[in-house]
């Protein structure tokens, strides 16, 4: 496989003598795979930022009010939360770079679709199909695992690789992000055509991964859990509408709580029938292992701050100093905080690797949670300037970056051979879950005291406290999760770690 220059170019040499080493053995991860997998990272980036400059002109061109289009961000909140179990699962019986190119024709044929979709339904039901992109980068990491299997340095390749993977995400936001106001005002505001970028770029990753990419290898004999995920599904379902209606109808409608406790009594037959079940849709025997379950409930408690808490962070940046806390900066201005948490994420995302390869890998997820922590809890007594805010964010997203690239190849590494696809799509799952959480919640406390400061809209200072609050403590909380991990999982050979020879975890 040829190596792509401009890929292996921008990506450092952070192990000596590693591409040498990689290339040397059949099957194993080479920088030619993960350059074809950085740019499919790059566009799922790009979608992920490319739209949030043009949410107002959007909401003109569709004639809908602001409001609305939170149900777009909810429809596709939804669809990630139910297909990730199941096309990762399918991943691990058919072989992950057959799901990752049918995931990436729906989200073109979604993308194309939004250049088109001209009304409020057709746009909401073309924007959450779109939503199948959030499964590449589990898949991802589960192929270039199952290649790196063959090799005594599999697992730190995978992070390694992960690592880079994160930095093209986040790459791709920042371009996305920075390009869609532009490509919106070039071609003189025409909503079709500016839509139109995003769906080519998923068209060209689709044609990447083609002719790119290598297959994984399937495990012979699978069969596809349809009464296990089906039950999973509507318990998903059943949650997460119940959290979204929270968020949209507010604290004060009773039936957002009995649908939520109804989805989580559903949890209980799913678990009964996949117990008893011989090739499980997920496999509960595996994910209460101390290597797994710490990792998933990780997942889903960082997802509480890396996906819920930017709205509020936004909000509190903009909020006009007459109400005695606030940085009144406008949307520009806080595209450069939001940047520069961006930023941080890539430097977390590679720092992460060499951290684990001079200490342990749990070791360096324990020290990523306690940054997030400390990043949000510093917003207590460091709320009142544009430079302690952004250095606030700045140490969150180094452990938050960390953490993205880290969550999936431990899981993948601590998952049994055949479940590395299911593995890796539960950390993005339960991470999806923490997020609609804690939107929910944190749209419910900021606006119970919304119009309480001079500004009429403006929510109080305690409840913004209480959201960083929150976002910090959910990070120790994983911490200390984190310390139950046996102390050399997720590790390559010995040396990797110190001379004493024990045995592969």
């Amino acid at each position: 496989m040829t190596e792509p220059a401009s890929v292996s170019s921008s990506i450092p040499s952070t192990a000596t003598g590693a591409p040498s080493r990689l290339r040397g053995k059949a099957g194993a991860i080479t920088f030619g795979l993960v350059g074809y997998l950085f740019f499919v990272e790059f566009v799922s980036g790009v979608l992920q930022g490319y739209y949030v400059p043009l949410i107002s002109d959007l909401v003109a061109y569709l004639g809908i009010r602001d409001a609305d289009f939170n149900w777009f961000e909810a429809a596709q909140l939804l669809l990630s939360a139910l297909v990730v179990p199941v096309l990762a699962k399918l991943g691990d019986m058919v072989g992950h770079k057959r799901i990752l190119l049918i995931s990436t024709v729906l989200t073109a044929g979604a993308s194309w679709w939004l250049v088109f979709a001209d009304t409020f339904w057709v746009f909401l039901i073309a924007w959450a199909l779109q939503g199948f992109y959030v499964v590449w980068l589990p898949l991802e990491v589960a192929l270039i695992f199952d290649r790196g299997r063959r090799t005594d340095t599999g697992a730190s390749q995978t992070r390694r690789a992960a690592g880079y993977l994160v930095v093209a995400l986040e790459a791709g936001a920042i371009a996305g992000a920075l390009g869609g106001a532009r490509i919106f005002a070039a071609f003189n505001e025409n909503v079709a055509l500016t839509l139109s970028i995003p769906a080519i770029a998923v068209t060209v990753a689709f044609f990447v991964i083609w002719f790119g990419v290598p297959e994984s290898t399937p495990q012979p004999g699978r069969r596809l859990d349809t009464t296990g995920f089906v039950l999973l599904t509507i318990a998903l379902l059943t949650v997460t509408s119940g959290l979204t209606f929270l968020r949209i109808n507010g604290p004060a409608t009773w039936w957002v709580y009995a649908l939520m406790a109804a989805g989580l009594v559903l949890l209980y037959p799913f678990g009964r029938w996949v117990l008893k079940h011989p090739d499980p849709a997920i496999d509960l025997r595996v994910l209460r292992q101390p290597s797994m379950w710490p990792v998933q409930l990780t997942a889903g408690l960082v997802g509480i701050s890396i996906l819920g808490a930017q709205a509020p962070l936004s909000t509190f940046a903009g909020t006009d100093p007459a109400n005695g806390f606030g940085l009144g900066l406008d949307a520009s201005e806080r595209s450069y905080i939001i940047g520069a948490y961006l930023v941080a994420m890539i430097i977390g995302a590679l720092l992460f690797p060499l951290v684990s390869r001079r200490t342990t890998p749990r070791v360096a997820m324990i020290a990523a949670t306690i940054a997030v922590a400390i990043g949000y809890l510093a917003f207590l007594v460091n709320n009142a300037t544009v430079v302690g805010v952004t250095l606030n964010m700045v140490v969150a997203g180094i452990g938050s970056g960390a953490l993205v690239a880290a969550l999936p190849a431990a899981a993948a590494a601590a998952a049994p051979l055949g479940q590395t696809g299911i593995a890796t799509g539960l950390t993005n799952t339960t991470k999806t879950i923490g997020g609609a959480f804690a939107s929910a919640v944190f749209a419910v406390v900021l606006a119970m005291t919304a119009g309480q400061a001079v500004t009429e809209t403006a929510s109080t200072l305690g409840s913004y406290l209480v959201v960083f609050a929150i976002c910090g403590g959910t990070a120790v909380v994983a911490a200390v999760a984190l310390l139950v991990v046996p102390r050399l999982a997720f590790s390559d050979a010995p040396a990797e770690i110190d001379d004493a020879p024990v045995s592969r975890p």
